[in-house]
This record gives structure tokens, C-alpha cells and sequence, in this order.
């Protein structure tokens, strides 16, 4: 048995100072950390549970809408203005998890979910971001479940997460609070490549806590859309996936939305298929010529090569929705 420090914290503040000490984590609803503790791949010394601290509520404004970081996937999906004026957003939590994961798991635990590589999973296996420099059995192994953008000679390990796809898409900023203050993070930036370091995941400095995340509205964003393909129906995670979104005015595309989920080492923005649609008309030539810069750069390997002619027509799929929709 291995010896963990728990508190539960009673103020934002609290949680910082005690998360700035090494080897601590931050537990929530705890669907994938306790996950991963209990297959030995994460062992903090000490977990801080911030579940009761007041961090859950959601708040719509005239320009956007604020997530709490506790805030449950469940509440998040149902909210009557999210589905409204995010509907990609409200879809893609739909398709993620099973509903008694949804009923527990958050807004930040989801921003911060580790990969589903079963070899960073395998303790038997070499796992460079499981141990920096130990090497990446993945690289000559089973890839159907791995990522085909942002790899690296290090790692290949799929993102896997259906609600930060569409918060990629919809411009989100996540404000976090740490030992030096606090800041917002642009969704773009909030997860790194791999690289040369892929034991790296977040941008994030230690005690730094996610306390809320802000999503802009727009036309686009109310007419976006989230198409997900998987190998079954529901509880599984992504073969490929596409959050998008349209403005279209006088028969033109005003403004376009496109992140890509399945495919990539983190939530993967395509903004070139983006501006490749600005001012042309929303139909499937269209589509499919963004559909082709989205997956542009995509080194597939043996296993999940099938994944780059998937991936092009599930964005298609997606941008017709949101035609449809406009």
C-alpha cells in the first residue's frame, strides 16, 4: 500500500499554497486521476480535494459564458443557454463518458484528462511521458487508438477528450489562480505538443489552480455542431471528431470554426481550412477543400492510417450540419 496525504480545502486560496508543494494533486471528481492512481501511473504524495470550494457555477452574459471549474459535465451539457448558444459544446459532453461520469467529472478535470495510451496506461511498457527518456513502445506498436497530427520521435499519445475539442473551436480562455496571482491562458495554448517533452501536458506553472473557463458567443459559435466517430455507439472515445461552426450572410461564409478531436496529440485547431472557407459558399466542394487543409501535415501509421479519409469526412459531415443550421 502506498501512503497518501489527503485535504479537503476550504478556500481558492488554500488550494495554491498547497498545491505549489511537489507532488500534489488536485482532485475533483476524481474519473481520472483516482483512474490512473490506482493503476500506479500517477502517485502523488498528496491530494488536495477542492470539490466543495465554490467554484461550480455558470454564468451566461451578453458576451459569452463562464464555466466554474467543478461545474459537472452533466450540468454543463444541459444548461439551457449552452445548448442555445454553444450547441457543439452541449453535444460534444453528450457524446463523452457514460452518464455516471458525466454526473461526476468537471470542467477543469476535463481541461487537465491525461491520455487514454494504452501503453502510457502499461507500467510494463516504455513511456517517455510517463518516464522522461525512458522511450515509446507506441512508436512500433498497436497506433489505431493514436494521434496522426502534433506527434513527435516521443510520443504519439492521443488526446482524448470530446469537450475541449469544442472549446478549441469556440475560442475558449481558461483563468487560472496560482502562488503569483492569476491569469487567462487562450484554450489554444492551454495544451502543449509533445515534443521533446511530452511528460509536459499543460501550461500551466506548479499551485496553479483552473477556476473558471470563459467561452465567447458569436453567430458562429450558435450555429456551431459536434460530429463524433467511434467503434460503438456510446462510451467510447473518438475514432475522429470535428467541433464546427458557421456564420454565413448573403449566401457567404462570414466566419468558420473547425478544431479536430481523434486525430491529435492535443485538441487540434485547422485555421486554414478555416480561412479557406471566408467568403465561399457553404457546400460540400467547400467543405471538402477545407476537409483536405484540415488533415493536411497528417503522418498516419500502419493501424490508423484509415483515420486521415475519416477525419475529412466527418469534417464535411460537421460543416453541412452547420450550414444547415445557418
Amino acid at each position: 500500500m502506498r501512503e497518501i496525504a489527503f485535504q479537503r480545502t476550504n478556500s481558492v486560496e488554500e488550494a495554491v499554497r498547497g498545491g505549489a508543494q511537489p507532488e500534489t494533486a488536485f482532485l475533483a471528481g476524481g474519473t481520472s486521476l483516482v483512474d490512473l492512481m490506482k493503476l500506479e501511473v500517477l502517485n502523488p504524495a498528496r491530494v488536495l480535494d477542492v470539490s466543495r470550494l465554490d467554484l461550480s457555477r455558470i454564468e451566461p452574459t451578453a458576451d459569452g459564458i463562464r464555466l466554474g471549474a467543478t461545474a459537472t459535465n452533466t450540468v454543463v451539457a444541459t444548461h439551457a443557454e449552452v445548448k442555445r448558444r454553444w450547441p457543439a459544446l452541449s453535444e460534444a459532453l453528450l457524446s463523452g463518458a457514460s452518464p455516471q461520469l458525466r454526473n461526476m467529472a468537471t470542467v477543469a478535470g476535463n481541461l487537465l484528462q491525461r491520455t487514454r495510451c494504452a501503453y502510457y496506461r502499461d507500467l510494463a511498457t516504455r513511456c517517455n511521458k510517463r518516464n522522461p527518456g525512458a522511450g515509446c513502445d507506441a512508436l512500433d506498436g498497436w497506433t489505431r487508438m493514436h494521434a496522426i497530427l502534433g506527434g513527435s520521435e516521443r510520443c504519439i499519445a492521443l488526446h482524448p477528450s470530446d469537450m475541449c475539442v469544442a472549446l478549441a473551436a469556440l475560442d475558449a480562455v481558461v483563468h487560472v489562480r496560482g502562488p503569483r496571482g492569476e491569469r487567462d491562458i487562450p484554450f489554444g495554448d492551454f495544451h502543449l505538443l509533445p515534443g521533446e517533452h511530452p511528460e509536459r501536458e499543460f501550461a500551466l506553472d506548479p499551485g496553479e489552480l483552473v477556476t473558471w473557463v470563459f467561452v465567447p458567443g458569436s453567430a458562429a459559435a450558435a450555429r456551431s455542431r459536434y460530429v463524433k466517430v467511434r467503434d460503438r455507439l456510446s462510451y467510447a472515445f473518438a475514432l475522429a471528431s470535428c467541433a464546427a461552426g458557421l456564420e454565413v450572410a448573403d449566401g457567404k461564409i462570414k466566419a468558420a470554426r473547425i478544431a479536430l478531436g481523434g486525430v491529435g496529440t492535443k485538441p487540434w485547431r485547422a485555421p486554414q481550412a478555416e480561412q479557406a472557407l471566408i467568403g465561399e459558399p457553404p457546400q460540400a466542394a467547400s467543405f471538402r477543400k477545407a476537409a483536405d487543409l484540415a488533415l493536411r501535415g497528417a503522418q498516419p501509421r500502419a493501424d490508423n492510417s484509415f483515420k486521415v479519409e475519416l477525419t475529412k469526412r466527418v469534417v464535411i459531415r460537421a460543416l453541412s450540419l452547420c450550414a444547415e443550421a445557418a
